[in-house]
């Protein structure tokens, strides 16, 4: 005995597992009858070929035959009693055309995007949905505006990976029934107006003025503590600041200058005056 599930799967998408009944059995040996009468030229009518790609679901009297779809290669069909259809499964591109969209933070942008899918199951595809590509492209419209709409724009701009792997999931849930397999969301392109690109710019450099503007500030402190530590250094050992000079000095000459400028501390000058002025005095007394 069937389970529940399944006999509602089958009931879904119109397989009916009862017998043809009487009447129906009358038309099928009637039907053979006349493919027989007319043979060979009902053969050439009857025998229809069904590409690799393709499936093709046949209905007799109405009814679908078997679970799973005929094909590829050749199928026979009855004729007066038997039509069937066909049924690429072939990956089918939808391009989402652009939404115009009201995201969280109320900014009007527009999204586009392209949506890749194919039918697994052919019989789900023709009996549980009149347009299954003509479903599915209206479908993954208004995904893509359900979902975008509870995101912010920067959630958008920097999560599109994640959003259209959430548009790929909730397409592949709602489809499952049509027999469709989603293989992957992208989005394309989101546009937003001139004028908040302009404003964007503007926040965008001005965070960089002011993150630059912190790291001078935080190399200025850092280069006055270590000309603080070298000082210190310096005021222990005064040969070392000589050193220091005579660094200075050579530096210098090897960049080919003329002039060359050489700092002398001032007590040194202040000695140099003092001895100068102790001179002129000796002189004057001896004069």
């Amino acid at each position: 005995m069937d389970s529940p599930e399944k006999l509602d799967k089958n009931s879904l998408v119109g397989i009916n597992k009862n017998r043809l009944g009487v009447c129906g059995w009358i038309l099928f040996f009637l039907s053979l009858l006349l493919m027989l009468i007319t043979f060979p030229i009902s053969i050439w009518m009857c025998l229809k070929i069904i590409k690799e790609y393709e499936r093709a679901v046949v209905f007799r009297l109405g009814r679908i035959q078997a679970d799973k779809a005929k094909g590829p290669g050749l199928i026979l069909v009855l004729p007066c009693i038997d039509v069937f259809v066909k049924v690429d499964l072939r990956t089918v591109t939808c391009n989402i055309p652009p939404q115009e969209i009201l995201t969280r933070d109320s900014v009007t942008t527009q999204v586009d995007g392209v949506v890749y899918y194919r039918i697994y199951s052919a019989v789900s595809a023709v009996a549980n949905v009149n347009d299954v590509h003509q479903a599915t492209f209206l479908l993954a419209q208004t995904t893509l505006r359900n979902v975008l709409g509870t995101q912010t724009l920067s959630q958008i701009l920097s999560g599109r990976e994640e959003i259209a792997h959430s548009i790929q999931t909730l397409l592949d849930d709602a489809t499952e029934l049509w027999g469709i397999r989603v293989a992957r969301v992208e989005i394309k392109d989101v546009r937003i107006p001139v004028q908040l690109q302009r404003s964007m710019a503007a926040e965008a450099e001005a965070t960089r003025e002011a993150r630059a503007k912190v790291l001078a500030a935080e190399g200025e402190m850092n280069a006055s503590k270590s000309l603080k530590s070298a000082s210190m250094v310096l005021a222990e050992s005064p040969i070392a600041l000589q050193l220091r000079y005579l660094q200075t000095l050579t530096t210098v000459a090897t960049e080919k200058n003329s002039t060359i400028v050489f700092p002398l501390p001032m007590n040194m000058l202040e000695g140099i005056g003092g001895i100068s002025y102790d001179n002129k005095k000796v002189d004057n007394k001896k004069a």
